[in-house]
């Protein structure tokens, strides 16, 4: 995550909130307008974006139900088949030519309106996470029975980029021309699916693609991500007696343990940028017998794929030495892998002026009471003003922006066709993405109300695309000169089809 705003702004009365997602016209702080004046060719109609603002915040009600109603759902990668099917029914409803079952993901699809130049796309996710499951409350309230939670805020993102789509397909039906498709996109959370849609060639065509995510503040610029590699390492032994016969024993166990053991004397020995991380999976069943069968699960992480293939393969060679050792075999499934963000100037500046235009949001008194005691949970370094919701980030270009500590698959999309993202103040700031405070907040009105901020910028953000076409010209240039001329896709996941049962 990026670094959080450190200024403080006066809290803005909460009139102004008072019908959700109402726009702001000033823009928060003393950042420098940097955000890349507009070609002198574009014709579009400022009422036009006034009408999709308006329209937005007269839907409000509706989009903070769906996007409940997929919170609620709380389905795990490859397994959204209520909220896939509830974003597709919406689309529908809305002529929407909707296409599932793509990519050989049951639960992924595209919808599509308009013909013509030009094509732009906007992604949408809907899954959630693991061990997550807590009610929209500030404090920890576990739900019984629930495998998972939108700690990652994945249920506004879908809702608002549907969203975004809906308004930009009325805008198409008033008579202007070219194509909006929206990408419903599962899995995001270690399953990478939208690799295998970019696998599939589902973006050729496409002239710019947008995204956004849910965070705890408003940003839109020139950043990347740290490319990820990730996979489950299976070491199978012969069970006996731990205490009768362990000498007729071979501990999948301890080949795990083993290569544990290897793989952190290795962190010593990389990139200090590099990330390794793994969590044991199947340990055994009971301490009286030699487990046969153990798996842990690992991803690896750099801004740099090469290095990060050279970093897997010691990996692999250390799960290879481990079952040596230990007289296990071992085999390797690889789950997912995705690129690395490739920046785009051209477009982050356009996203920034019109996030800007937007505003950011401000805390009925209900929701800053609801905040402050979500931070009385934070540590010390991690508490920042709860007005920096109100905020928007100065642009930063490709050589200001830090690397994000994540990873996602929009960043092989990004190797594939010019695309450009932003994130908006869903949680309470200073909240840590795949946290229970997350997941609360994103269940509730500050949350939808951040995915409001979203929804307008990405349609605002299209619109201009539609009416100025140097913009993509210019965009497309700035993508093929970063991008090189010789460089061919080449999906880190390989030739696999989707791990459908990885969260099983």
């Amino acid at each position: 995550m990026r670094k959080q705003l450190l200024a403080v702004a006066l809290l803005l009365p909460a009139l102004v909130f008072s019908q959700p997602g109402a726009a702001q016209s000033k823009k928060a702080g003393n950042a420098p307008n940097r955000t890349g004046a507009a070609p002198a060719d574009r014709t579009r109609p400022d009422k036009d974006k006034q009408a999709i603002i308006a329209d937005l915040d007269k839907r409000f009600p509706e989009l903070a139900g769906i996007s409940k109603q997929i919170w609620d759902f709380a389905e795990l990668g490859y397994q959204e088949e209520k909220s896939s099917l509830l974003l597709q029914e919406q689309l529908k409803k809305e002529g929407f030519d909707v296409q599932a079952g793509v990519a050989g993901i049951p639960t992924a699809f595209v919808a599509t309106y308009g013909t013509g130049k030009p094509v732009i796309g906007i992604l949408g996710e809907y899954d959630a996470l693991p061990g997550l499951a807590t009610e929209a409350k500030p404090d920890f309230t576990p739900i019984a029975g629930q495998k998972g939670g939108h700690g990652c805020g994945h249920n506004l993102f879908g809702t608002a980029s549907m969203a975004a789509a809906i308004e930009v397909k009325n805008w198409l039906k008033a008579g202007h021309a070219g194509t909006i498709k929206i990408y419903g996109c599962p899995a995001e959370e270690g399953g990478a699916g939208k690799v295998y849609m970019v696998r599939e060639g589902l973006f050729n065509g496409v002239d710019v693609v947008l995204h956004w995510h849910p965070g705890s503040q408003n940003a839109a610029d020139a950043g990347t991500s740290l490319a990820n590699k990730n996979a489950k390492f299976r070491f199978r032994g012969i069970a006996a007696h731990a205490a009768a016969s362990p000498e007729r024993g071979r501990s999948g166990l301890d080949g795990v343990e083993a290569m544990d053991y290897m793989v952190n004397m290795m962190r010593e020995h990389v990139p200090q940028d590099t990330r390794i991380h793994y969590v044991i999976t199947k340990g055994g069943e009971a301490p009286n017998v030699v487990p046969a069968f153990a798996e842990v699960y690992y991803y690896a992480r750099h801004k740099d794929r090469d290095i990060l293939q050279s970093v897997w393969k010691r990996i692999e060679n250390a799960a290879e030495g481990a079952a040596k050792g230990t007289g296990t075999k071992v085999e390797w499934e690889v789950l997912g892998g995705v690129f690395n963000l490739l920046p785009n100037v051209t477009l982050a500046e356009v996203m920034h002026k019109n996030l800007t235009t937007v505003g950011g949001i401000t805390y009925t008194p209900e929701e800053t009471a609801f905040a402050q005691k979500i931070q009385t949970t934070f540590a010390d370094d991690q508490k920042v003003p709860i007005t920096n919701a109100t905020l928007i980030k100065d642009f930063r270009d490709a050589s200001e922006s830090a690397t994000s500590g994540g990873s996602t698959d929009v960043g092989d999309v990004s190797w594939t066709v010019p695309t450009v993202g932003l994130q908006t103040a869903t949680w309470v700031p200073g909240s840590s993405a795949h946290s229970w405070q997350s997941t609360a907040a994103s269940g509730m009105s500050i949350g939808q109300k951040g995915m409001l901020v979203a929804a307008k910028t990405l349609a605002l953000t299209a619109l201009d695309l539609f009416t100025t076409p140097t913009l993509i010209e210019k965009a497309r240039a700035e993508w093929l000169q970063k991008r090189g001329a010789d460089f061919k896709y080449e999906a880190l996941l390989g030739d696999r089809k989707p791990a459908l049962d990885y969260r099983k």
